[in-house]
């Protein structure tokens, strides 16, 4: 009887400890997929950022540029700004197809990807 006892004693304590473990490696496969999506993101809006900061001068310099061939500096800001408001326009109606859905895909694809 005494040997019935601590078999399952050791069954439980085998069992309490593989619950444990299967709970860190879970933590440890969230923390891992988790710093991966981030550090993918961060790393495309570092370079999203530099982008843009590129992009600024360039349309600072072709506004200047179209003003002087206009006669009116502030005149290719409007053109410039006009072709922005078109695009921001054309980016709002096709959102969900040219945003979202990539991203929503690449976090998943970053989430599911086996090591």
């Amino acid at each position: 009887m005494e040997n019935n006892a601590t078999t399952i004693e050791m069954l439980f304590d085998r069992a309490e400890n593989y619950t444990r473990t299967t709970v860190e490696l879970a933590k440890l496969n969230a923390v891992d997929k988790t710093a991966d999506v981030m550090s993918s993101l961060l790393s495309r809006l570092t370079v999203s950022v530099v982008f843009a900061m590129f992009a600024f001068l360039v349309n600072i310099g072709l506004s200047l540029w179209i003003g002087d061939l206009v006669g009116k500096v502030y005149n290719g800001f409007f053109i410039v700004s006009s072709f922005y408001l078109l695009i921001a326009i054309i980016l709002y109606v096709f959102k969900d197809k040219w945003i979202k859905m990539p991203i929503s895909n690449f976090i998943i694809i970053k989430m599911l990807k086996k090591n």
